[in-house]
């Protein structure tokens, strides 16, 4: 079975990362093969408990779209530039293919050949020149060995075809010549005499022990066949090496990192019925034919504090999707079978990973006790947030003790360590911890900064609504907004872009609405700020 992602939101925040390290765990105990990930940069209260409890942070990952090595291609389906046209004409029918890659030394691709080159070299040409090895001539003539020179022969094809007398008064033979001949021993002896490249006997031919030996001494290749002189003729150019009848050293090929979607946009304007593959070294890996897009394999993915498709990987419509861990509303994103889905009305997905620990009865490591605790306390804001239920509180206290901190003063450390806005752009404090939302044809997008002092992020307002403005036109966004909670005055401060002030206007009816105004009671996305929100657009 293939690894299984699991991740949480494109702006990952404390609680997404550590909830998906800790159900990681939990996962690979129980037996299954899975790895941690994150959709975007972590912040700096993640990366304090990451480094408080020694967890290096999870790979990113870019997305989850169905790439060429997602399909179940044709895997080293390919033939060496010297193997002879006749295996490759034969390796095609046997596996149905229409084309097939030609590769060099360590499997470098070279070129594709087709049926149609197949055929063009099989009807339409009268091959004279031979350009193979004298092991592809054994093997396509089910040739015997009786004098072996070289390793590859070069030459002109002759087939004695007149009586000997005449053959050997008139017909000119050179040192490139390969003889094609039955039982005519004059002519053999002549052509040994003449020392020509080789001699093939048809019909198993006896020949004789003195016409060997100035072959030997002349270094003249001798084969011996049971075909006929006419079925020798026929087969001898197909002996040649494959490469000598490639027309195309550049056609269109694919790297197995390639998305499928690229192929197919591709495809629709070459319609070709088969792609080498290759990976970025160009090494061939096999050919993919159109109808194996048909036999994929998708990433499976586990997904952990989010279920809307705007806030998930990139492609997570072509992944499958295998279980979520969430404690938002529902949204729009489907599956197309069942899938294990626990959503609960907890202040965070850590606090679920926390009671499935419980109920698979896996003792819980001080590490990844940590992780959860720093989900929660994040979340919950050290449990006084509204979203902070009884459950959490139960899961804080264990998860504290098994961690060896106490909790309070750790989660005031932590957040503190992510409310410091030195050396962060206006963009990182917005993206901080941001979500997309939709309702109907409208995406908004909602950013939250903790914070202890207002007023040194409130000198800088302007050139806040200045980014929330061009972020806003760039994404096609109706509203994005920043909410600065403040977590000694519980609650926060608001700052949206230009347009969107008649939409914040209709959100909070009973206030004062400006730039910068203030919502009491409000530090909860989901609590506070998503349903005051989300009406508006209705």
């Amino acid at each position: 079975m293939n690894k299984t992602y699991i991740f949480g939101h494109k702006r990952p925040d404390t609680d997404a990362v550590m909830s998906a390290i800790g159900l990681s765990y939990l996962k690979n105990k129980l037996g299954d093969d899975t790895e941690p990930k994150v959709l975007g940069t972590i912040n700096k209260e993640t990366s304090y408990a990451l480094k408080y409890f020694n967890f290096p942070t999870p790979e990113y990952l870019n997305d989850v779209k169905l790439q060429v090595k997602d399909i179940k291609y044709n895997k080293d389906f390919l033939i060496h530039e010297h193997a002879s046209i006749y295996d490759a004409y034969q390796y095609m029918l046997r596996e149905g293919l229409t084309g097939l890659p030609v590769v060099k030394d360590g499997n470098k691709f070279k070129a594709l050949v087709t049926l149609k080159d197949l055929s063009r070299v099989i009807i339409n040409e009268n091959i004279e020149d031979l350009y193979t090895s004298y092991e592809n001539i054994m093997n396509v003539l089910k040739g015997e060995d009786l004098v072996r020179v070289d390793k590859e022969i070069i030459g002109k094809i002759i087939v004695c075809a007149y009586r000997s007398t005449n053959f050997i008064k008139n017909i000119e033979l050179e040192k490139n010549t390969c003889l094609i001949v039955g039982d005519r021993h004059s002519v053999i002896e002549h052509a040994v005499n003449q020392g020509i490249k080789m001699i093939i006997i048809t019909g198993d031919n006896e020949v004789h022990d003195e016409h060997l030996e100035i072959a030997r001494k002349n270094n003249v290749n001798v084969i011996r066949t049971p075909y006929d002189s006419y079925h020798v003729a026929k087969l001898i150019g197909l002996t040649n090496y494959i490469k000598t009848i490639v027309r195309t050293t550049n056609p269109t090929k694919f790297e197995d990192t390639d998305f499928v979607s690229t192929v197919v946009e591709v495809n629709e304007k070459l319609k070709h019925t088969n792609y080498p593959v290759v990976d970025k070294n160009n090494k061939c890996l096999g050919l993919l034919r159109m109808i194996d897009l048909n036999d994929k394999d998708p990433k499976r993915v586990i997904l952990v504090d989010h279920n809307e498709p705007l806030q998930s990987a990139e492609g997570i419509d072509e992944a499958e999707i295998v279980e979520i861990i969430d404690h938002h509303a529902l949204s729009t994103l489907s599956t197309t079978q069942p899938i294990n889905y626990r959503n609960m009305a907890v202040g965070s997905s850590c606090t679920i990973v926390y009671y499935l620990f419980q109920e698979k009865n896996v003792d819980i490591p001080k590490n990844i006790a940590g992780a959860l605790l720093s989900g929660i306390l994040s979340d919950t804001l050290i449990l006084k947030s509204p979203t902070a239920t009884k459950l959490d509180e139960a899961a804080v206290k264990a998860l504290a003790e098994i961690a060896g901190v106490d909790y309070f003063k750790y989660g005031m450390d932590m957040i503190k360590a992510g409310t410091s806005v030195a050396g962060m752009t206006k963009e990182q404090v917005i993206y901080n911890d941001y979500k997309l939302f939709t309702s109907g044809e409208s995406k908004f997008g909602i950013g939250q900064f903790f914070t202890m002092d207002f007023e040194d992020m409130k000198k800088d307002i302007n050139e806040y609504i200045k980014v929330l403005d061009e972020e806003a036109e760039q994404n096609g966004l109706v509203l994005i907004a920043l909410y600065i909670t403040d977590i000694i005055e519980n609650g926060s401060y608001v700052i949206y872009n230009t347009k969107a002030e008649e939409f914040m206007k209709a959100a909070y009816d009973d206030m004062d609405v400006e730039e910068g105004f203030f919502v009491p009671n409000c530090v909860s996305r989901k609590k506070n700020i998503v349903p005051a929100i989300m009406p508006i657009f209705s």
